[in-house]
């Protein structure tokens, strides 16, 4: 990217009318600004974007079409890879002479980049136009329009939490799924990582909360939703209980509609009994797991201040299938951190095997600037870090297809997904998720009813492949339809949107939960 700077706009927007709130009052008559969300990173990121999306549609921005020039374009950054700040400033610089050409557009960036480097956005880009930080989302709307009547940068960095995210607009991303955030921010110390310095420390939100906004997605037709934490097995921590994760998994289990809950992430360090058998006995409650190993070697886990062992991360996973036997379970493993020796590497091969995982999240180290692991002795050559993740990514493959070949022949249930995958149109397949959380892309028998995004499908896995399953069934004795509210709410969605994509934006009271399409915001 050039370091040569772009010449700021000289246009000036007319001061919007404000209504009592403050808040700006759309004009009816002027063009629809439009705008899109490039999303980077985690699960937090997408829920993130999916509350920026409600605050613009709100504020009387509309989603752009496909292929067209948006009117802003929204970066929401992650800051947790090597290559986050180099895929951030490439994508900006690619935008500079888009925004030169289409005069009153606007670059905002915000996200954990954002809240780490700060004014270095836009010192390194000056033609982004607002920079904004993961405690301060709800300022977008007046932070874009703040720097367009000003004709310069707005950047607003807080380093404490301005509003729970949840309680924003929101734009959900899929029908018949909702991320609900029980807690934002980490009191771990890891030292490879950089969020809790970048989202704080942990806040819970109060189960009556957290449960009137599930009730209320449920309303809207989803029929699964994913809570979310960057720990969430010590939610409940801030209010004095220690229980309180697996209770708010058992009330789960009472709301009538909800069919599937997942959650993500636990910790190993603070995974307990009780979660393990409210997972067990609670049914909507879905037997898969996702559990961070990071290393399997107990040196290198010292070294990252994780505060459990391989035996005791076994133990867990030992524990979690004596109680759900078909459980699966994924992971997050990282190679190469600072001193890993061939033996530590071994020790994580180890694990992994006797780990079974479905799926691994395999990362080669890189240092993060402000993370005690950035500036340790010892650090990895790049090629033997290369050499490893290679090693250890042939060892997962393996132990993936293996355990995917198990379920041929088995009875699965599937949760229908808008997405049917990058060869549909060859094949003719959909696609949709198991209760485990496999994807299974299969074949509608001919005279069968096909199913919509949100339904439910029955079918007998046929084959497996190292990342996905097939189900073809070879008529209709072997393929059963269970219509659900989510497919209502699919075609009420295509209604009112009369396939172009335009969703309804509400609120946050309790009742009010927009629904929406993943078609326009491409996530990197």
């Amino acid at each position: 990217m050039s370091d040569a700077l772009m010449d700021r706009a000289e246009t000036t927007a007319p001061d919007r009318p404000r209504a009592e709130d403050g808040a700006a009052v759309v004009d009816p008559s002027a063009r629809l600004r439009t705008y899109e969300v490039r999303t980077f990173g985690c699960q937090m990121n997408v829920h993130d974007s999916e509350r920026m999306s409600g605050l613009l549609e709100e504020a009387g921005y509309g989603p752009a079409e496909t292929g067209t020039t948006p009117d802003l374009v929204v970066f929401n950054t992650c800051a947790v890879r090597e290559n986050a700040d180099n895929k951030l400033y490439g994508h900006l610089g690619m935008l500079r002479q888009t925004k030169a050409e289409h005069e009153g557009m606007q670059i905002a960036v915000g996200g954990c980049l954002a809240q780490k480097d700060q004014e270095t956005v836009q010192k390194k880009a000056p033609w982004v136009d607002v920079v904004f930080g993961t405690h301060n989302i709800g300022s977008l709307p007046t932070l874009l329009e703040r720097s367009r009547h000003n004709a310069e940068a707005e950047i607003e960095i807080l380093e404490a939490l301005e509003t729970f995210p949840s309680t924003l607009p929101t734009k959900r991303e899929s029908v018949h799924s909702g991320w609900v955030s029980i807690s934002v921010g980490c009191n771990n110390t890891c030292t490879f990582c950089i969020v809790p310095s970048l989202r704080g420390k942990e806040r819970d939100r109060r189960p009556g909360e957290i449960l009137a906004e599930v009730r209320a997605l449920v309303a809207d037709g989803a029929v699964e939703v994913t809570l979310l934490g960057q720990n969430v097995n010590t939610y409940g921590v801030e209010f004095g209980d220690r229980g309180a994760f697996a209770k708010l998994l058992r009330a789960c289990g009472q709301i009538d509609g909800l069919e599937r809950v997942r959650f993500t992430s636990p910790h190993p360090a603070s995974f307990t009994d009780d979660v393990i058998h409210a997972m067990a006995e609670t049914p909507n409650v879905m037997p898969q797991l996702h559990m961070p190993l990071q290393s399997g070697s107990d040196k290198v886990l010292k070294d990252m201040r994780r505060s459990y062992r391989s035996k005791k991360f076994l133990g867990i996973l030992e524990k979690v299938r004596e109680a759900m036997p078909h459980a699966a379970v994924t992971t997050d493993i990282i190679v190469g951190f600072p001193g890993e020796t061939e033996e530590d590497f071994e020790e994580t091969m180890r694990v992994v095997e006797a780990s079974r995982f479905s799926s691994a999240f395999t990362f080669q180290y890189s240092p993060r600037p402000g993370t005690p692991a950035a500036t340790m002795d010892h650090q990895v050559p790049k090629e033997i870090v290369q050499e490893r993740f290679e090693r250890l990514c042939a060892l997962q493959d393996r132990i993936g297809a293996e355990e995917n070949a198990k379920l041929v022949g088995t009875s699965q249930e599937l949760l229908v997904t808008a997405d049917s995958g990058a060869k549909s149109s060859e094949t003719g397949r959909l696609s949709g998720r198991a209760r485990d959380n496999r994807r299974v892309h299969f074949a509608v028998p001919d005279g069968a009813p096909a199913p919509r995004p949100g339904d439910f499908v029955t079918v007998t896995i046929t084959q497996a492949a190292g990342f996905h399953l097939l189900a073809d069934p070879s008529g209709p004795a072997e393929y059963q339809l269970r219509r659900s509210p989510a497919g209502d709410a699919w075609d009420r969605w295509q209604a009112d949107s009369c396939g172009v994509g335009t969703t309804q934006v509400t609120g946050s009271t309790p009742t009010a939960v927009s629904l929406g399409m993943p078609t326009r915001r491409p996530v990197a």
